[in-house]
């Protein structure tokens, strides 16, 4: 089916995902650090005191997720949409009230479970769910919605913040929340997609549906857990540290930041072309090339010391970002079904997080002890290749599970 088409067909659920990733980002990290120099002033910490406060926060909305993340799987995609964003909508409204450091941890907390997990968690469960042959192309304009919000809602944010303060940043937040989000989201997703005569043969990879319990027991699972957690941790602790990366080489902090717009074009390029990969030749298929984009991107910024590698390295890293979150989208439906697909994805967005949790706190003591960091780089980018060979054998193997499974269910 061509691109426009199945546009046209799906624009209601399509767009009522894309807004969900799209207004989580009031609780995505790159939103809330905006804030993060005010609340030190404010709250009079270090930025250990802070860092410490937020991956705490961070780490119990992870580990709450894992049972919150199952009521997708239990209610409708509007009922959830109706539940999250008024909570993630009351902790903007926390944010901005809050004078104490206890109720900053809980504003952090609701911010990070409600908005970077659950209203992601939702979208991401409901494209795996409502598609399945054209689940690539889904998932692909899903994982849209986080690099709009990403260009969009700092520049927004920190014009608004000018004008009227922080504070009443986040209450304006709130609003846009309850007065656009919650209605526009709901409307689009009150009726759940069904699949139609039209729609193109899906590739079966899996007899069944695996419960929770039946994944954490597959071997295979943790093989893959090796591949996916290396995005997250990689990016993160690179984003964490770069201010101490254009020290040691020397380079402009403004060049740096500027490169961020290569990363977001090519995320955005890359999640489309990844979708249509992912929808011919299947997720599990495309599975060894994920992790390639990302080792080449570590080689090249922990080898060359001129300005430009920058650039090639934002680019690769955009390459890398479009083509995992579209795949992370796509594989688990793919592998282990639809029916408990929200208590599966929410166990595995909690492994995530905990990676990008322990990256820069991780990173951050081996620089403390006296590790060179462009070698720390280096190293994450051997590990890209070695866990690209294993996803290699993994993807073989679970191609060959599923025909078994196939052939069994047939006799």
């Amino acid at each position: 089916m061509p691109f426009l088409q199945f546009l046209r067909e799906n624009a209601r659920w399509v767009a009522g995902g894309f807004l969900l990733t799209f207004f989580s980002s009031f609780g995505q990290t790159f939103f809330i650090s905006i804030s993060a120099g005010n609340i030190r002033a404010e709250y009079g910490l270090s930025h250990g005191d802070f860092g410490m406060i937020y991956m705490l926060a961070t780490l119990a909305s992870a580990f709450t997720l894992t049972r919150l993340g199952q009521i997708v799987d239990r209610h409708s995609v509007r009922t959830v949409t109706l539940i999250t964003v008024p909570m993630l909508a009351l902790a903007c409204v926390f944010m901005a009230l809050s004078q104490s450091i206890l109720f900053l941890c809980l504003t952090i907390y609701l911010l990070r479970l409600f908005g970077q997990g659950m209203m992601t968690q939702n979208a991401f469960t409901a494209m795996g769910r409502w598609f399945a042959a054209q689940r690539g192309r889904a998932v692909s304009i899903t994982t849209l919605g986080h690099n709009a919000g990403e260009a969009l809602f700092p520049l927004t944010f920190v014009t608004v913040a000018g004008l009227l303060g922080w504070r009443n940043g986040w209450l304006l937040g709130a609003m846009v929340l309850l007065a656009v989000a919650l209605p526009v989201i709901a409307a689009l997703m009150a009726v759940e997609r069904k699949p139609r005569s039209t729609d193109p043969q899906a590739r079966v990879t899996t007899s069944r549906d695996w419960t929770r319990a039946e994944v954490v027991r597959d071997p295979l699972f943790y093989a893959l857990l090796m591949g996916v957690m290396a995005p997250g941790f990689i990016g993160t602790t690179i984003a964490f540290h770069q201010v101490y990366l254009v020290e040691i080489r020397g380079w402009e902090l403004q060049i740096f930041a500027s490169a961020f717009t290569v990363s977001a074009a090519a995320t955005v390029i890359s999640a489309l072309v990844s979708g249509q990969l992912i929808d011919r030749f299947s997720a599990v298929g495309t599975l060894p090339a994920f992790l390639l984009p990302l080792a080449l991107a570590c080689f090249v910024l922990a080898s060359f010391e001129g300005q430009w590698s920058v650039f090639v390295f934002m680019g690769l890293l955009g390459l890398s970002n479009g083509f995992s979150s579209t795949l992370m989208g796509a594989l688990w439906p793919e592998i282990y079904g639809t029916r408990h697909l929200g208590a599966v994805r929410a166990m595995i967005v909690a492994v995530m997080v905990l990676a990008t949790a322990l990256g820069p706190g991780l990173t951050g003591y081996l620089i403390d002890i006296g590790v060179s960091y462009p070698l720390q780089i280096a190293a994450m980018g051997v590990y890209c290749i070695g866990a690209a060979t294993l996803m290699l054998a993994v993807s073989r193997r679970l191609a060959a599970r599923a025909l078994q499974s196939l052939e069994a269910s047939a006799s």
